[in-house]
């Protein structure tokens, strides 16, 4: 057993020697009279080095382009889903597209023109007047335009019963035309005395096409380039 791996040994060590001296001595101008192994090492070391380079100079670039074009795929293909799903809900959405215009057309005509403004700032004079209100102050202000509508601002102070002034909130809630009460403060200045409510009331109504035609051409201006 020893001298079996005693002479094991032995020629491990001589074929190291050997493959050894096939590597010294080498001729670099004559590759073709070098022994198996160098050569070997040599094409396996130019292998490596082939590869390398091209993964290097082409490869790398080739492999990044790959992932960028999966990249866009996987976001075209979501895209693709998006708007199927859209397609397929595109009466839905169109159902609901009108019954927007509907609603907001609705909107719109309690909004009155800037004709009927008189006879609203009437209507709810009168709403106060029907309910036994003194008006100490009724007092419209200028127009908060807005982009297809202004706001009217109305300063009311009144007197009277404090039902009668609730009557008269739920009135003016109630009208067909837009009417809010902001700031509202309800005060008795002496016992005994009427109560006193200070608001504002609010109505609102939609710009005529000149008063529309006007806002364009001021947002054109003011977007010109100077």
């Amino acid at each position: 057993m020893k001298s079996r791996d005693a002479k094991s040994r032995t020629l491990s060590s001589v074929d190291l020697a050997r493959l050894a001296d096939d590597f010294k001595g080498l001729d670099p101008n004559d590759p073709g009279v070098w022994p198996v192994a160098p050569r070997v090492v040599v094409l396996l070391v130019i292998f490596v080095a082939t590869l390398a380079g091209a993964w290097w100079f082409f490869w790398q670039d080739q492999v990044d382009l790959l992932a960028q074009r999966e990249a866009e795929e996987l976001t075209l293909r979501d895209e693709w889903v998006r708007k199927k799903r859209q397609s397929v809900n595109l009466d839905v959405h169109l159902q609901q597209l009108a019954e927007i215009d509907r609603q907001f057309g609705a909107l719109l005509r309690q909004l009155p023109n800037r004709a009927e403004m008189d006879s609203l700032l009437a209507d709810i004079n009168q709403a106060g007047l029907g309910r036994g209100l003194q008006f100490e102050l009724f007092k419209p202000g200028g127009d908060v335009v807005k982009e297809f509508y202004a706001e009217m601002p109305i300063t009311v102070r009144v007197t009277g019963q404090y039902h009668d002034l609730g009557a008269f909130a739920s009135d003016v809630a109630k009208m067909p035309r837009i009417v809010t009460l902001n700031n509202l403060v309800i005060e008795r200045p002496q016992a005994g005395e009427p109560l006193k409510m200070d608001a504002v009331a609010v109505t609102y109504r939609y710009l005529d096409e000149e008063e529309l035609a006007a806002q364009r051409q001021a947002k054109a201006q003011a977007n010109k380039p100077r």
